[in-house]
């Protein structure tokens, strides 16, 4: 694959979620609070940055979550919409990087830097078929 992405910096992607039930933290886990858990924060923040750039990756390929770091700042309860925005800072070779921010209708609620990197979809499939062929019986 070519190092060249046809990707800008200044690019943006936005993903939205209306917080149901399922999605705050005391049913998936991460606490014993019902707002919006961390973990569901963050998958709509890796939404937005393939919303910023799946559609401008060559035949075959497709970008996965290699970095993140990013905080949470403000609580949103059930009911509320959010919007994360991911926006293009870099490309380097193969790696896109991110700024992220996240705001429910009413406050910024997260906010940070996001990694990806490009990927031949066939010889990464190809990567983790040996790995589960070498595992063997070992898998659980």
């Amino acid at each position: 694959m070519t190092t060249n992405l046809a990707i800008s910096v200044g690019v943006c992607g936005e993903s939205t979620l209306l917080v149901g039930d399922e999605h705050t933290a005391s049913r998936v886990g991460s606490g014993l609070i019902g707002v919006l858990a961390t973990p569901v924060m963050i998958n709509v923040i890796e939404a937005a940055a393939l919303a910023c750039c799946e559609a401008l990756l060559p035949e075959g390929h497709q970008s996965l979550g290699t970095h993140l770091n990013i905080s949470h700042i403000a609580a949103t309860p059930v009911g509320m919409c959010i919007v994360a925005r991911a926006t293009v800072t870099h490309v380097e070779g193969r790696k896109i990087s991110f700024a992220i921010q996240v705001h429910d209708q009413r406050d910024l609620i997260g906010e940070g830097t996001h990694e990806r990197v490009v990927v031949n979809v066939a010889k990464f499939d190809l990567r983790v078929q040996e790995k589960i062929r070498l595992l063997g019986d070992k898998l659980v």
